[in-house]
């Protein structure tokens, strides 16, 4: 599971978990007249299916193929969801292909839906592949897109819906509503009921793709002391979850080395830099110590209570 700071990802990986695990609340947001027509019992994840290109010689993965029962009806059809974190030419093309090959392989009819994730460019996306010829338009294919620079997300805030709460940190935003972006989004996330594993997904989607420097951080922190304190203790359980994970890592693997280097970062964006005497104490300090300090910094604001913090640790 990612931690706070995470930089190294797998983004399509990461987006299509999160559509598998919330696809209902996925057609819920975007796509309510599709759930309302689907029997949600029937929901079935189908295997990976991998197509030839033939004219570019690649292999492809369809990311998410889904198939579902009308209601109240014995028909069944398919729902294909293709997420793509890059731009890319001649996508409507590709989107044309699977259709036509999972159409053709199940001899069902689908509901094609396009999820752009990228942060540029945010011109529209185009959501149809034509065959034409002057005399004669030979095919028209047309699907569904969700472009997520393209919604605002402060529209999102008031859903009750765990995808709201993730996907807001692919919105669009201005660079300095990152902050505020990254707390709406716990802030969503904490009111939801969520088993622990869930939450920890949507948590750590939201802190891969808005990870705040140290100038963001204390916005963060100054914006979150003006909500109700009843919604700041679940936000802040959410970051100390992060905190946690990652020290049970380093205890885990019995690496100091890794804690230390986890608690130096929540430092460094609270508290800014270090000093090299700090530095020195911090990397004394064992593993049981550095995961008290991951818990105790939440309450830091300044270098000297991180002083007091180390000066107290030696005596114990």
């Amino acid at each position: 599971m990612l931690v706070q700071g995470a930089l190294a990802m797998d983004h399509d990986r990461l987006l299509k978990e999160l559509l598998t695990t919330f696809f209902i609340e996925f057609l819920e947001l975007f796509f309510p007249e599709l759930l309302r027509r689907l029997d949600r019992d029937s929901v079935e994840f189908l295997d990976k299916e991998v197509f030839t290109d033939v004219t570019e010689g690649e292999r492809h993965e369809v990311d998410l193929l889904v198939k579902a029962r009308f209601r109240g009806q014995p028909a069944f059809f398919l729902i294909h969801v293709e997420s793509q974190a890059q731009k890319q030419t001649e996508f409507a093309r590709r989107m044309f292909a699977y259709f036509a090959r999972s159409h053709e392989k199940h001899g069902l009819p689908v509901y094609p839906i396009a999820v752009f994730s990228y942060d540029k460019p945010r011109r529209a996306e185009g959501d149809e592949y034509r065959v034409e010829f002057s005399d004669l338009v030979v095919l028209t294919f047309r699907f569904r897109v969700v472009q997520l620079n393209r919604l605002a997300w402060h529209n999102f805030v008031e859903r009750t819906n765990p995808i709201a709460a993730a996907l807001m940190a692919k919105m669009r935003m201005e660079p300095h509503e990152r902050p505020l972006v990254k707390l709406a989004c716990l802030n969503l996330l904490g009111k939801l009921q969520l088993d622990p594993a869930r939450r920890a997904l949507i948590s750590g989607f939201v802190d891969a793709y808005l990870p705040l420097t140290i100038e963001e951080q204390r916005v963060f922190d100054a914006e979150l002391k003006k909500i109700e304190p009843e919604q700041q203790e679940r936000v802040m359980e959410i970051v100390t979850s992060w905190m946690e994970k990652g020290i049970e890592q380093g205890i885990e693997q019995g690496k100091q080395s890794e804690a230390l280097s986890l608690v130096r970062r929540m430092l460094h964006k609270r508290l800014g830099s270090l000093e090299p005497d700090i530095e020195g104490h911090l990397a004394e300090l064992s593993v049981a110590q550095l995961e008290e300090l991951a818990e105790a910094l939440l309450d830091f604001n300044s270098s000297s209570d991180l002083a007091v913090w180390l000066e107290r640790s030696k005596s114990q």
